[in-house]
C-alpha cells in the first residue's frame, strides 16, 4: 500500500512539475506500462486457463481408469446413504474478488480522481488517469496473487 501511494505521489509530482512535452513522454511511458501490465494479466489468465484444462483432463483419465462412479457435478458417487459434510461457503462480495481485480478497481478510481485533479482537462485526466491506475493496480494485484500461490504451495 506504501508503494502504491509513492508512485502516486511521484507521478503527482511529475505531472504538476513539468512542462507539456515531458508530461507526453511520461504519458507514453505510462500508457506503455498499463500495456505491459495488461499483457501480464491475460498471460496469467492463459496459465489460470491451461491448467484448469489440464487438470480437467486429468480427472477424465483417472476416472476412465480407476473405475470409481462419479456424479454429475464430478464428486465421487457414495455406496452407502450416510450424509457427507458440507462443502465450505464460497466468500461472497469483495471478499471473493482476486487482488487483481481489487487492485484493478481501485487503481482506477485512485487514477481518475489523481488525473482530474492534475490535469486542466479534467475529463481527459480523469480518463487517463483510469487507465493507468487500472493498469498499475491489476499489475500489482497480480503480482500480490502470484506471491500469495508461492506461499501456499510452500506449505
Amino acid at each position: 500500500m506504501k508503494q502504491i501511494l509513492v508512485a502516486l505521489a511521484v507521478a503527482v509530482a511529475l505531472f504538476s512539475c513539468s512542462s507539456h512535452a515531458e508530461n507526453a513522454a511520461a504519458i507514453e511511458s505510462a500508457k506503455k506500462a498499463t500495456i505491459d501490465s495488461m499483457n501480464n494479466v491475460n498471460a496469467i489468465k492463459k496459465e489460470v486457463v491451461d491448467s484448469m484444462n489440464a487438470l480437467k483432463s486429468h480427472r477424465t483419465h483417472s476416472r476412465e481408469t480407476a473405475g470409481t462412479q462419479y456424479n454429475n457435478d464430478g464428486t465421487p458417487a457414495v455406496a452407502n446413504s450416510e450424509a457427507t459434510a458440507p462443502a465450505p461457503a464460497k466468500k461472497k462480495g469483495w471478499k471473493s474478488w482476486s487482488h487483481t481485480a481489487k487492485g484493478a478497481v481501485v487503481g482506477a478510481g485512485a487514477g481518475a480522481v489523481t488525473g482530474a485533479i492534475v490535469n486542466k482537462d479534467r475529463v481527459k485526466g480523469a480518463a487517463i488517469g483510469t487507465l493507468i491506475g487500472a493498469g498499475v493496480g491489476a499489475g500489482t494485484g497480480a503480482i500480490v496473487d502470484h506471491s500469495k500461490k508461492k506461499k501456499a504451495a510452500r506449505q
